[in-house]
C-alpha cells in the first residue's frame, strides 16, 4: 500500500516534548567551540539516564540506506556573551536538577590526564566556560535559555 505524506504523518507523527540546547561562548574561536560542542554532546548522550526520551531514530532514504541514531528532537545552538553567562545558567540547571554537560578552559591542551589535573587545581570561579549542553522539556529549557541569542 502506498501512502501520501499526509497519511504517513497521520500514522507515525508523535510531537516532541524535549529538546537539546547548546549555549556557546561567543568569545572562543569557532574551531575550539566545535571541539567543545562535540565533547559535550557525546557526554550529554552518554550520561543521560532516560535515553529513550532523546528519541534516536533511523532515517531511511529512498534507496534503502539507513542514517542511524538521529534524534527526532530539535537541537538548538545559542550564544552567550561571555563565560559568566554560562556559569549563571549552569547554576540554574544545578538548582533545578536539569541534565547538562559543560566544557571549560582546563579541558584543552595536553593529555586528558593533564587536563584533569589542571581542572582539579583550578577553582570554579577561575574557570572559563566554553559552552554548556542540556537536554530537557521544551518549555522548561525555553524559560532558562530565552536570554540567549541564536548562534549566527
Amino acid at each position: 500500500m502506498c501512502y501520501n505524506f499526509e497519511q504517513l504523518m497521520e500514522k507515525t507523527y508523535v510531537p516532541t516534548t524535549h529538546k537539546f540546547v547548546a549555549v556557546l561562548n561567543k568569545k572562543i574561536p569557532v574551531n575550539i567551540l566545535m571541539n567543545a560542542l562535540a565533547h559535550m554532546s557525546a557526554g550529554l548522550v552518554g550520561s543521560y539516564p532516560e535515553i529513550t526520551k532523546m528519541r534516536f531514530d533511523t532515517y531511511t532514504d529512498k534507496d534503502g540506506n539507513a542514517h542511524k541514531s538521529i534524534s527526532d528532537n530539535p537541537y538548538i545552538i545559542l550564544r552567550a556573551d561571555n563565560s559568566n553567562k554560562i556559569r549563571t545558567l549552569r547554576y540554574e540547571l544545578v538548582t533545578q536538577n536539569i541534565h547538562f554537560v559543560d566544557f571549560i578552559s582546563t579541558m584543552t591542551v595536553g593529555t586528558y590526564a593533564e587536563q584533569q589535573h589542571r581542572t582539579q587545581e583550578t577553582s570554579e570561579a577561575e574557570l572559563e566556560y566554553y559552552g554548556i549542553c542540556l537536554f530537557g522539556e521544551i518549555n522548561t529549557l525555553n524559560t532558562l535559555t530565552r536570554k540567549f541569542s541564536l548562534w549566527q
